[in-house]
């Protein structure tokens, strides 16, 4: 897959014909995935390439209020950029979504940018909107040459998925909830950095994580996670708070790896979030806090 990135319409060179993709697509996940296993059945057929129109932002910080959730991805961009090419893009357009280019028309955003990425066939979604006008697909097929494809919500329990229920699950930690709509890990980035080393002392080594990227974390509390160091997956518990039993005011992220043994200061590790044990919970001492740890342990050994 290639990745070129744009200012505008006329940076686009593409020399082969597309059926283009068209939305943001920070999570990339379930219901994502229906558009583009559409636009491979049309370049299957047509012997086209697929390509993608996107952002590196979300679109909201050109029109909403700056809260620091607005630049947080569900995805680190690397791993966004690899689900794009296992969904079967040969050609991803990234750009930032400016006043600039919100004030781009609906008519002007097909004679340019569609007309440029060389577009026969366009999938999107059924709540698709484009141009400063926001028009919808239905505008598009009217004034689009080539076949226009637009996907229904996809719905798990009765319910859309989107970008916007995965980031709630999150927020709760019902990370394995989150990871079935996603249809893939989700998954947090870290530097190994030194923390107060309490863990070692009561039996309970951890790696103290330093998050690297802008992604959600999820709810405070006890997980079972696994983790990847130096190419290895190994299992793990993974404790996200403020350490309330011994005062803490500050978040930590540390990981408890099973059957593993050495020193990993400096290294990047990735945390894959797969279940909530339990709540963060303030203990009486270091005893009880112990206790609960065998208890936790074994819950994410048998997970």
């Amino acid at each position: 897959m290639e990745i070129i990135t744009i200012k505008n319409h006329s940076d686009i060179y593409q020399k082969e014909d597309t059926v283009l993709v068209l939305g943001y697509f920070d999570a990339l996940h379930k219901g994502h995935k229906v558009l583009f296993e559409q636009a491979k059945k049309i370049a299957e057929k047509e012997q086209l390439k697929v390509a993608a129109l996107s952002f590196f932002e979300s679109p909201k910080l050109a029109f909403s209020r700056f809260e620091p959730d607005l630049l947080n991805h569900l995805t680190y961009p690397e791993k966004r950029y690899s689900k794009f090419e296992e969904y079967g893009v040969d050609y991803l357009y990234l750009t930032n979504f400016t006043s600039d280019f919100s004030q781009v028309s609906s008519d002007d955003f097909i004679k340019t940018y569609i007309k440029n990425l060389r577009a026969q066939a366009i999938v999107v979604g059924f709540d698709y909107k484009f141009g400063h006008n926001r028009t919808d697909a239905d505008y598009l097929s009217r004034n689009f040459k080539g076949q226009v494809v637009t996907v229904d919500a996809v719905k798990q329990d009765g319910e859309k998925i989107s970008s916007t229920r995965i980031r709630q699950l999150i927020a709760k930690g019902e990370v394995a909830q989150a990871n079935q709509l996603l249809g893939y890990e989700f998954s947090t980035r870290g530097l190994v950095v030194h923390g107060d080393a309490r863990g070692r002392t009561i039996g309970f080594p951890t790696a103290n994580l330093a998050p690297i990227d802008r992604t959600f974390l999820p709810a405070d509390g006890v997980y079972v996670t696994d983790v990847l160091v130096k190419g290895q997956r190994y299992r793990a518990m993974t404790s996200i708070g403020k350490n309330v039993t011994f005062g803490g005011r500050e978040l930590r992220l540390e990981a408890n790896i099973f059957n593993f043994d050495g020193d990993i200061y400096g290294e990047k590790l990735e945390l894959i979030w797969l279940d909530k044990i339990r709540p963060m919970i303030k203990f009486k001492g270091i005893d009880e806090l112990v206790q609960q740890l065998y208890t936790d342990q074994k819950l994410a050994k048998s997970w």
